[in-house]
């Protein structure tokens, strides 16, 4: 079975975008890009890199993980469930979760259902996982040779924290004013709010697991 395709990404970027009366320049001018870049995206003709799309979601101020919601989902306010959140955010989590099981994927998510992005620079995510309200990505991600998080060559931040494990290839890390060779069985987990950007400069797909908590 072919993996799940989810609709583009830019139509739920436009949606958010719109839910927000944010003007296409006003986005545009937000994050450093061109307004052509922007409507390129969002009509489908040109996908983003990693870094230009945490740039767009943090000025639209949703998760990534939205992005990977049934159209409509995008604009919505999500309620966080973390470990030590006030119980009624938590219950109304695990009310979500139990009450519309298809807003999420799981418990069991087989290698031939996963949703897949696939973004510009030779990198494509595939969700893993999905509870209601826990603004959580969770993806197997794959860098093609060549692959990198930011097509321009600049470092990318944004909110949260990042846990990583390479499990095939390998990849390099640049963090802050350092830089780490990734290799399979290395894990990373550093604030996202750090300049970084990976890249892989090997001849075969660098391959791992992602887990990146969201935080505002």
């Amino acid at each position: 079975m072919s993996p799940v395709v989810v609709p583009p990404v830019g139509a739920r970027i436009r949606q958010a975008r719109t839910a927000r009366g944010m003007s296409l320049r006003g986005l545009a001018r937000e994050i450093g890009v061109s307004a052509s870049l922007i409507s390129q995206i969002e009509t489908g003709k040109s996908q983003p890199s990693v870094s230009t799309l945490y740039a767009i979601t943090t000025a639209l101020s949703i998760p990534v993980e939205s992005l990977f919601d049934a159209e409509g989902e995008t604009a919505r306010t999500p309620a966080t469930a973390v470990v030590g959140a006030p119980p009624d955010t938590v219950l109304h989590a695990l009310a979500a979760f139990a009450a519309d099981p298809g807003r999420r994927i799981g418990p069991l998510v087989g290698s031939g259902e996963r949703e897949v992005l696939e973004l510009d620079s030779g990198v494509i995510w595939e969700r893993l996982g999905h509870v209601p309200g826990a603004d959580v990505d969770f993806l197997r991600v794959t860098y093609r040779p060549g692959g990198t998080s930011s097509s321009a060559g600049g470092l990318m931040r944004h909110p949260g924290t990042e846990y990583g494990y390479l499990t095939s290839g390998e990849l390099v890390l640049t963090l802050g004013f350092e830089e780490h060779v990734i290799r399979p069985g290395d894990a990373v987990c550093f604030e996202s709010t750090t300049p970084h950007r990976y890249r892989n400069d090997g001849s075969e797909p660098a391959v791992g697991v992602w887990f990146v908590f969201s935080m505002g």
